[in-house]
């Protein structure tokens, strides 16, 4: 297996990258566009005020007259007002356009998630996922609302500025702006440095994001080996590179932005020199001055903005690069190209086109290695019959779940092939199989809701009626209706707030309800009390009938009515039979049963002596 370590990303600014942000924008497209117009009539009226004073002391300070005043005054108020208006459009557009935008990235996002095999989620914490769908796409629908459009007004701003400052004084204007080739060389200095900090900040982000989570997980471990302090050691550890690199990522900035401050006023300062001098050589108006002056300094404004921005746009690459790094993640289990054109892709296939499944399973000649590992099976042959069930039992490590996992496609051989009912069924859609599938971990994942909810999982268009009858087949519903609420009680996060025994069964029903072909029972009894085995042993030999099963137990008890039982070591099968014919081989499988009998056999008489004592 690959080392659980996130990417690590090198490039510059990233064009492509944005090319691919502003897809996501493209359905809102009316409203930037609208976003623009506003912007640019800001980036205007901004730049159009200096002349307010300028026509001021020009036309009425310095000859002493207020002849056309009242126009003045009307022109000049109508112009705040157009500002207050395009003020309130640009944040009502502007956040309309970022909620949407994070809302279609998250969406598709998750989507690629749910398209993902499962070995990306082997390789990848969910601490990562979490920090890539929130902080780091809100990062950027901030980028496409605000800080675009901001640079737009900026942009439009100093180029209305350019042509006014040129037509009032070319001259004066050209010495203004002799500072702008420092300001590009300091822009190309530090912004390697800045994006290569936030990057480093972004990905320890997410591991810290991963630390909460398995910290919040892992709880009750870390109670009961008292591992509080260690923890949080470790976690200040990494909360404290976290301060540094963001620390280092702020300096950065903190000294970008005062350069471009000190650079622009120098250019105001050129101005007000030379100025100053035209106006005692009276070549230049007061007025003209005074507009001028303020031009210099409103100048290095909108590019003190676009420095702030352009710093905004270093981190949001770096939220850009890991975010669209899920969706280029390829998923390596995908149907091939002929198969999406018969059937349809993943979520939009056609269900009609799908043949039936009748459960017959062979595994030819299959070898099969995980990433950068070692083979854990070779040349590794099964003939499954429709109906049987199948107990596979072995030490640990020994290849019982990669079985499992290649008969219910969630890997796919190295070599050799998987037929069902006679077919590779690499030759039908991914979706087909796993829709015929039924699945019972060692620890169900229940989602929080009721328990009817839960239920209803396995088949979301299901009846109450059916949701009770697949409850009653594996013995669920009598638990059930013990509970406060009955099928409305709350489950809790991941069932807390019920049994490991309980949440087993409820996990069965959910199975059940989805009708499947093939069932998966994967140490299904192995947490639970005899007692519920013995009610979860019930349930198996009803909902197995009549349906292709794999069941991997080391809790042998719960594997003798199995039709066949495989003893997997090394990924080879060593002995193949029912519950009998291996006891009368006396192999691998009679010392194994014959040792856990008699370890049950001396716990349960412990147990006698202990209650008699009491």
């Amino acid at each position: 297996m690959l080392p659980i370590e996130e990417q690590d990303y090198v490039k510059q600014f990233d064009f492509r990258l944005w090319r691919r942000l502003l897809q996501f924008a493209r359905p809102y497209w009316p409203y930037l566009v609208r976003l623009g117009v506003v912007m640019i009539t800001v980036g205007g009226i901004d730049a159009i005020m200096p002349i307010f004073s300028k026509i001021a002391i020009d036309r009425f300070i310095t000859p002493q007259t207020t002849h056309y005043f009242g126009w003045f005054i009307s022109a000049f108020i109508f112009t705040v007002c157009l500002l207050g208006l395009c003020v309130w459009l640009l944040i009502s557009l502007a956040g309309r356009v970022d909620m949407w935008v994070c809302y279609d990235i998250r969406k598709a996002g998750f989507k690629r998630l749910q398209e993902l095999s499962l070995s990306y989620y082997d390789q990848t914490l969910v601490g990562w996922l979490m920090t890539r769908l929130t902080s780091d796409v809100q990062k950027l629908g901030d980028v496409v609302s605000w800080s675009i459009v901001q640079t737009l007004w900026g942009v439009a701003m100093m180029v209305i500025m350019i042509i006014l400052m040129l037509y009032l004084n070319w001259k004066l204007a050209l010495i203004t702006f002799s500072v702008i080739p420092f300001l590009v060389f300091v822009s190309f200095f530090f912004q390697k440095r800045i994006l290569k900090a936030h990057r480093l900040a972004r990905k320890i982000n997410s591991r810290i994001t991963g630390a909460f989570n398995e910290g919040i997980m892992g709880a009750r471990t870390s109670k009961t080996l008292v591992r509080e302090a260690e923890n949080l050691n470790e976690f200040k550890l990494e909360t404290t590179e976290m301060y540094h690199a963001s620390v280092r990522a702020a300096i950065y900035s903190s000294v970008y932005l005062p350069i471009v401050l000190v650079l622009g006023n120098t250019g105001a300062g050129l101005a007000l020199w030379f100025g100053g001098k035209g106006v005692f050589a009276q070549s230049i108006s007061y007025g003209t001055l005074v507009a001028f002056i303020s031009y210099a300094i409103q100048f290095f404004e909108p590019i003190r903005q676009l420095a702030a921005k352009f710093a905004e746009l270093q981190s949001a690459q770096a939220a850009a690069e890991r975010t669209f790094s899920l969706f280029e993640t390829d998923v390596e289990i995908k149907d091939r190209p002929e198969i999406i054109q018969k059937y349809g892709e993943s979520f939009t296939t056609d269900h009609k086109n799908w043949p039936e499944l009748i459960g017959n399973i062979s595994f030819r000649n299959v070898t099969f290695a995980y990433q950068k590992g070692e083979k854990v099976l070779k040349n590794f042959n099964l003939e499954v019959k429709a109906g049987e069930k199948i107990a596979l039992v072995g030490e640990t490590g020994s290849g019982k779940s990669t079985v499992v996992n290649l008969a219910c496609r969630f890997y796919e051989p190295t070599s050799g092939e998987i037929l069902i009912d006679g077919v590779n069924y690499q030759n039908y859609p991914l979706l087909w199989l796993h829709s015929h599938l039924g699945y019972v971990l060692q620890n169900p994942h229940l989602f929080s809701g009721t328990v009817r909810d839960n239920i209803r999982y396995g088949r979301l268009d299901a009846t109450d009626a059916e949701v009770i009858e697949a409850a009653k087949l594996v013995n669920a519903h009598d638990f059930i209706m013990k509970l406060e609420k009955g099928y409305e009680s709350k489950v809790g996060e991941g069932g807390s707030r019920i049994s490991t025994g309980q949440k087993q069964l409820i996990a069965f029903a959910r199975a059940i309800l989805a009708n499947p072909k093939i069932f998966v029972l994967d140490e299904a009894t192995s947490s639970v009390d005899t007692e519920t085995e013995q009610i979860i042993q019930s349930a198996i030999q009803t909902v197995l009938a009549g349906r292709t099963s794999f069941i991997i137990a080391h809790r042998l008890s719960t594997i003798r009515s199995a039709d066949r039982i495989l003893v997997i070591q090394k990924g080879e099968i060593i002995e193949d039979g029912n519950h009998q014919q291996l006891i009368k081989k006396k192999g691998y499988y009679y010392r194994l049963y014959t040792n856990q009998f008699i370890d049950e056999n001396e716990m349960e008489l412990l147990q006698r002596k202990t209650g008699l004592a009491a």
